[in-house]
């Protein structure tokens, strides 16, 4: 009898430590989400602070963590595949949280965008090799909804700056930062975890696997496929059409949500709401924990495909919405709508794509995706600055939400409930 390597972890890795790597990934995506979303809390008074106020120099302060990005999440599937998804993780939660935690004693803005881009480094890598790691310990039923959760933890870490910034913050922004010292500690516990069964198999077959797991495995394990090229091998078929879906769908999340969450107090003073509008601003990212436990639900119920385009449709709605309406009560409506749909597509999607890939090279699948993010991500900043108010930038957000949802309706493929391989 032959075992898929699924089947191998879904009988051999207990629920009990499927469910420690679970929390373990929790910690690590609370870490970058605070990280990055520190740019929405602490940006202003940092320029104040060292002398940078301009409006283009602070997009320019809030993009430069996604160059960082940028690079870490290109560079994480060179490292992750061929060196290990373990030492990957290890690596970029060293960057994450030490270079976070030096940015607050820094005085001077050259520094601190240093330790923002070497942050940033750290954020982009972390995501895609915990991502990949989690798809690859965790049984085939479960593989969904937890990654799904995972995603959720975006809210949470946004939740958890919010409070440190009106907290400990408020009287100084560099606790904000040096807050991070604390994630120093889940080092600790990283440094314990095992290899991801998947990538011990790859490189040592069927003995390598039985060591990472500690147990003897009686059935014969089915060979999963290795490919030299990885880079260029999501671009060829029958990769290509999925691998231009999702970054299709990664792109335009990343600049509707940066573009419209980093620069939500401009928003509110935009629609006259200025008093109250950090704490506006915390409550839409309370607001989002709805939309990922919504997806968390329907990503199985449904399907990938179905939930992605709905929640993509609307974002567009929303967004749309956002834009166009005037009272207060309905602005939080709409504002509540566009957390729920935009971070639910982004559930969906960090769920779906390690499962579009192959063992070989899911990490290079992830972290070119996350690489087309960063992109977004650097671009959003100075594409709400460009427009000459904040309703056009709004409305582009929802065209763009819009196509990628057809995109995704046209060249999906459903993945739930099958192995990957």
């Amino acid at each position: 009898m032959k075992l898929t390597i699924d089947g191998v972890i879904d009988k051999y890795v207990t629920r009990g430590k499927q469910r420690k790597y679970l929390l373990l990934s929790f910690m690590a995506w609370i870490i970058v989400a605070y990280g990055v979303l520190l740019g929405a809390f602490t940006l202003g008074e940092v320029s104040k602070q060292l002398g940078h106020e301009a409006m283009l120099f602070q997009a320019f302060l809030k993009s430069s963590v996604f160059i960082g990005m940028l690079i870490g999440a290109f560079l994480s599937g060179v490292i992750a595949d061929y060196l290990g998804r373990k030492l990957s993780m290890n690596l970029y939660l060293i960057f994450s949280t030490l270079f976070t935690f030096l940015g607050g004693f820094t005085g001077s803005i050259g520094w601190f965008v240093i330790f923002r881009l070497l942050a940033g480094f750290g954020y982009g890598g972390l995501m895609p090799s915990v991502n990949a790691y989690l798809s690859e310990t965790v049984s085939i039923k479960l593989r969904g909804r937890y990654l799904v959760l995972l995603e959720s933890m975006w809210a949470v870490g946004s939740i958890v700056v919010g409070l440190v910034d009106i907290t400990i913050g408020k009287s100084n922004w560099r606790w904000d930062y040096w807050f991070m010292g604390l994630g120093m500690l889940l080092l600790i516990e990283y440094l314990r975890v095992p290899e991801s069964p998947r990538f011990v198999f790859l490189k040592g077959g069927k003995k390598a696997l039985e060591k990472v797991l500690g147990v003897k495995i009686e059935e014969d394990v089915e060979d999963i496929k290795h490919v030299r090229v990885p880079v260029a091998e999501i671009l060829k078929h029958p990769y290509l059409k999925r691998t231009l879906m999702v970054w299709t769908v990664w792109f335009v999340l990343s600049v509707v949500y940066y573009g419209i969450f980093l620069w939500l107090p401009k928003i509110f003073a935009s629609r006259g709401i200025v008093e109250h509008a950090l704490w506006l601003t915390f409550l839409m990212m309370v607001f989002q924990l709805a939309g990922y436990l919504l997806a968390a639900y329907l990503v199985e119920k449904i399907g990938r495909v179905p939930s992605l385009s709905m929640f993509l449709f609307g974002t567009g709605a929303a967004a749309l919405g956002f834009a166009l309406i005037n009272s207060t009560g309905m602005y939080i409506t709409m504002a509540f709508l566009t957390s729920v749909f935009c971070l639910g597509a982004w559930g969906v999607v960090y769920a779906y794509t390690p499962e579009l890939y192959p063992t070989s090279f899911r990490t290079t699948g992830n972290g070119t995706a996350g690489t087309i993010t960063r992109i977004g991500g650097i671009l959003a900043p100075y594409i709400t600055i460009s427009f000459k108010n904040v309703i056009s930038s709004l409305i582009l957000f929802s065209i763009l939400a819009f196509i990628a949802g057809t995109v995704v309706t046209v060249l999906g493929m459903e993945t739930r409930g099958r192995e990957i391989s």
